[in-house]
């Protein structure tokens, strides 16, 4: 055998198929099928569903090129027109040059005959068919793998897993969209507060969006909580990146979290606060029930009780408001935590059948 001579590589059977598409198109574009051709097409479509896909495609793209036939529409006499006549010439008579998206305004555009025998048709799909793939790998990096919705009502809290390997617990009242691509991971907060566990992806960055606001990360652990404008942001590990939308046209710099940050993001700008990593964590316990208040002024406390309780406190007084407290107490409980208030506070509950008041004594 003749070393010195190459190898053909043996098709694909991807490759394969498309072939056969690309010539059962050409014969029946050409109006060289017989009568029994289509019974034979619909046996071949029908022994596998990738036949049926690649001969869909091609079909499409083949039919979409009819329009290049537009290029050889309106031009008098014969032979190719001379460099830049569709952009300052309409036949004999000079014209400006016009905006390249509309060079072709104004012409007649004859309808597509087939041209050329079997061979040229199956060269052209054949190229279409490349093009087809190429498109078609670039959709598919940004194709999602995961779009979907989760959200939770009043008083629960729920655990969801992601496709990626990651998980989000969403607090009271919250909802996120979730789309997952191969190119990144995007979490929409509509509303409330979720905890992330993002995998480690250093190729697919988890990026959750909350109006203004972006929070970057690869592989870590953080929430979010939005507050209308607001944003709230604590990581109990790894590192994330707060982004913000530019303000009046000038972009505002990134702010690096590092594990035991909160930052509170306000129109005006962000507060950024460092404790240690224990602390950090406890502001997100209501994952397991608990809310937790460290100096908090009551007004503060109430705020939280009644993101996952129907019944609200409500402040009848400004001097009650201001009254500082501290401890955890368990969310789902909001009359037991009053009753301590009024055991160790100057505090007078007026208990209602949809909130309870608090006035000072």
């Amino acid at each position: 055998m003749d070393s010195s001579r190459p190898t053909e590589a043996v098709p694909t059977r991807s490759e394969q198929i498309e072939r056969v598409a690309a010539e059962w198109l050409a014969r029946r574009d050409g109006g060289a099928s017989g009568d029994g051709d289509d019974a034979a097409l619909e046996a071949w479509l029908a022994q596998d569903v990738a036949h049926r896909v690649a001969y869909l495609r091609l079909q499409a793209a083949w039919e979409h090129t009819g329009r290049l036939d537009a290029l050889g529409a309106g031009l008098r006499g014969a032979g190719v027109p001379p460099r830049g006549f569709w952009g300052s010439h309409a036949g004999d008579e000079v014209r400006p040059r016009p905006d390249p998206a509309a060079a072709l305004d104004g012409f007649a555009f004859a309808a597509r005959r087939p041209r050329g025998g079997s061979r040229g048709r199956f060269a052209a799909v054949a190229a279409l068919a490349a093009c087809a793939l190429a498109v078609g790998w670039g959709w598919h990096a940004f194709a999602p793998v995961e779009a979907v919705s989760h959200a939770t009502t009043l008083g629960v809290v729920r655990t969801v897993p992601l496709a990626d390997g990651s998980s989000t617990t969403l607090a009271s009242d919250s909802r996120i969209d979730v789309r997952l691509s191969r190119r990144e991971r995007r979490i929409d907060l509509h509303r409330g507060e979720a905890y992330f566990e993002a995998a480690k992806d250093p190729g697919r960055p988890f990026v959750v969006d909350a109006g203004e606001r972006r929070v970057v990360a690869v592989g870590t652990r953080f929430s979010v909580r939005r507050d209308g404008p607001d944003l709230r942001v604590v990581v109990t590990e790894g590192m994330v990146r707060l982004e913000s939308d530019p303000v009046a046209g000038q972009a505002r710099p990134p702010t690096l979290l590092p594990a035991g940050s909160v930052a509170i993001a306000r129109r005006d700008g962000v507060l950024v606060r460092s404790m240690p990593l224990a602390e950090a964590a406890r502001l997100v316990d209501w994952r397991s029930g608990l809310l937790l208040f460290r100096d908090t002024p009551l007004a503060e406390a109430a705020d939280e009780f009644n993101r996952y309780n129907a019944r609200k406190i409500v402040i009848g007084d400004p001097a009650v408001g201001d009254l500082r407290i501290g401890g955890s107490f368990r969310w789902e409980n909001a009359e037991g935590f009053v009753r301590l208030l009024e055991q160790g506070f100057p505090v007078r509950a007026e208990y209602r059948s949809d909130r309870i008041v608090l006035h000072s004594p």
